[in-house]
Protein backbone atom coordinates (compact mmCIF):
# COMPACT_ATOMS: atom_id res chain seq x y z
CA UNK A 1 0.00 0.00 0.00
CA UNK A 2 1.70 3.36 -1.16
CA UNK A 3 0.80 6.32 1.56
CA UNK A 4 1.77 9.50 0.50
CA UNK A 5 3.53 11.73 3.93
CA UNK A 6 2.24 15.78 3.99
CA UNK A 7 5.60 16.46 2.95
CA UNK A 8 4.94 15.00 -0.50
CA UNK A 9 6.99 11.94 0.21
CA UNK A 10 5.22 8.52 -0.78
CA UNK A 11 6.19 5.47 1.62
CA UNK A 12 5.22 1.80 1.08
CA UNK A 13 3.49 0.25 3.67
CA UNK A 14 3.29 -3.47 4.03
CA UNK A 15 -0.62 -4.36 4.37
CA UNK A 16 -0.34 -7.58 6.35
CA UNK A 17 1.65 -5.51 8.62
CA UNK A 18 -1.64 -2.74 8.85
CA UNK A 19 -3.78 -5.57 8.65
CA UNK A 20 -2.25 -7.40 11.81
CA UNK A 21 -1.93 -4.28 13.45
CA UNK A 22 -5.81 -3.69 12.93
CA UNK A 23 -6.48 -6.49 13.87
CA UNK A 24 -4.67 -7.30 17.13
CA UNK A 25 -5.25 -3.68 18.49
CA UNK A 26 -8.97 -2.90 17.29
CA UNK A 27 -7.95 0.35 15.27
CA UNK A 28 -9.44 1.42 12.64
CA UNK A 29 -7.10 1.80 8.73
CA UNK A 30 -6.02 5.33 9.58
CA UNK A 31 -4.70 4.75 12.90
CA UNK A 32 -3.37 1.64 12.02
CA UNK A 33 -1.02 3.56 9.70
CA UNK A 34 -0.24 6.44 11.96
CA UNK A 35 1.03 3.75 14.12
CA UNK A 36 3.09 2.68 11.77
CA UNK A 37 4.67 5.90 10.34
CA UNK A 38 5.45 6.50 14.03
CA UNK A 39 6.65 3.15 14.51
CA UNK A 40 8.88 3.50 11.38
CA UNK A 41 10.51 6.95 12.25
CA UNK A 42 7.84 8.92 9.65
CA UNK A 43 6.14 10.48 11.54
CA UNK A 44 6.66 11.70 15.55
CA UNK A 45 3.79 11.32 17.80
CA UNK A 46 3.63 13.97 21.02
CA UNK A 47 3.03 11.57 23.24
CA UNK A 48 5.58 9.08 22.47
CA UNK A 49 8.38 11.98 22.11
CA UNK A 50 6.99 13.03 25.38
CA UNK A 51 7.84 9.85 27.04
CA UNK A 52 11.01 9.58 25.47
CA UNK A 53 12.32 13.13 26.73
CA UNK A 54 11.30 11.60 30.31
CA UNK A 55 13.17 8.44 29.75
CA UNK A 56 16.19 10.53 29.08
CA UNK A 57 16.01 12.54 32.34
CA UNK A 58 16.47 9.06 33.86
CA UNK A 59 20.01 8.05 34.90
CA UNK A 60 20.64 4.09 35.18
CA UNK A 61 23.81 3.16 37.28
CA UNK A 62 24.66 -0.24 35.16
CA UNK A 63 26.86 -1.04 38.37
CA UNK A 64 23.97 -1.41 41.17
CA UNK A 65 25.84 -3.37 44.00
CA UNK A 66 29.88 -2.99 44.34
CA UNK A 67 31.92 -6.02 43.69
CA UNK A 68 32.98 -7.61 46.49
CA UNK A 69 36.85 -7.34 47.06
CA UNK A 70 38.38 -10.83 46.40
CA UNK A 71 40.72 -12.06 49.57
CA UNK A 72 44.57 -12.35 48.60
CA UNK A 73 45.11 -15.96 48.38
CA UNK A 74 48.07 -17.64 50.18
CA UNK A 75 50.63 -19.47 48.20
CA UNK A 76 50.32 -23.16 48.48
CA UNK A 77 52.13 -24.49 50.95
CA UNK A 78 54.57 -27.80 49.45
CA UNK A 79 55.20 -30.36 51.44
CA UNK A 80 57.80 -32.55 50.04
CA UNK A 81 57.92 -35.79 52.54
CA UNK A 82 61.31 -36.97 53.30
CA UNK A 83 61.00 -40.19 51.36
CA UNK A 84 61.09 -38.14 47.94
CA UNK A 85 63.27 -36.08 49.05
CA UNK A 86 65.55 -39.55 49.15
CA UNK A 87 64.68 -40.62 46.06
CA UNK A 88 65.07 -37.51 44.14
CA UNK A 89 68.46 -36.94 45.47
CA UNK A 90 69.71 -40.74 45.12
CA UNK A 91 68.40 -40.20 41.38
CA UNK A 92 69.98 -36.95 40.72
CA UNK A 93 73.67 -38.52 42.21
CA UNK A 94 73.31 -41.41 40.37
CA UNK A 95 72.33 -39.31 37.00
CA UNK A 96 75.22 -37.23 37.58
CA UNK A 97 77.33 -40.01 38.77
CA UNK A 98 76.73 -41.56 34.55
CA UNK A 99 76.19 -38.05 33.07
CA UNK A 100 77.99 -35.67 34.66
CA UNK A 101 77.41 -32.01 33.36
CA UNK A 102 74.59 -33.01 31.13
CA UNK A 103 72.25 -33.43 34.43
CA UNK A 104 70.20 -30.49 35.25
CA UNK A 105 67.64 -29.41 37.80
CA UNK A 106 64.71 -27.79 36.20
CA UNK A 107 62.42 -27.87 39.67
CA UNK A 108 63.90 -28.60 43.04
CA UNK A 109 62.32 -32.35 44.25
CA UNK A 110 60.29 -32.75 41.25
CA UNK A 111 62.28 -32.50 37.62
CA UNK A 112 65.30 -33.15 36.34
CA UNK A 113 66.83 -33.18 32.88
CA UNK A 114 69.38 -35.02 30.95
CA UNK A 115 70.34 -34.87 27.60
CA UNK A 116 72.22 -38.03 26.04
CA UNK A 117 74.02 -37.83 22.56
CA UNK A 118 72.18 -34.35 21.81
CA UNK A 119 68.60 -35.99 22.93
CA UNK A 120 67.26 -34.56 25.81
CA UNK A 121 65.12 -36.50 28.58
CA UNK A 122 63.07 -34.86 31.66
CA UNK A 123 62.83 -37.31 34.77
CA UNK A 124 59.73 -36.26 36.67
CA UNK A 125 59.51 -37.60 40.27
CA UNK A 126 55.66 -37.66 41.75
CA UNK A 127 54.50 -38.93 44.83
CA UNK A 128 50.38 -40.30 44.68
CA UNK A 129 48.48 -39.81 47.70
CA UNK A 130 47.35 -42.45 49.26
CA UNK A 131 43.54 -43.15 48.71
CA UNK A 132 40.63 -42.00 50.82
CA UNK A 133 38.68 -44.05 53.14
Amino acid sequence: MKYTLDNGKSVNIPTKEIEKLMSSLELSEKDAIDLWLCDNDYEEDEEQTELDEKAKKVKINKDIAPKKAQKERKPPKKVVSSEKQTLFNDILSNLTENYGENVKILTENKLISVEINGITFKIDVIQTRSPKK
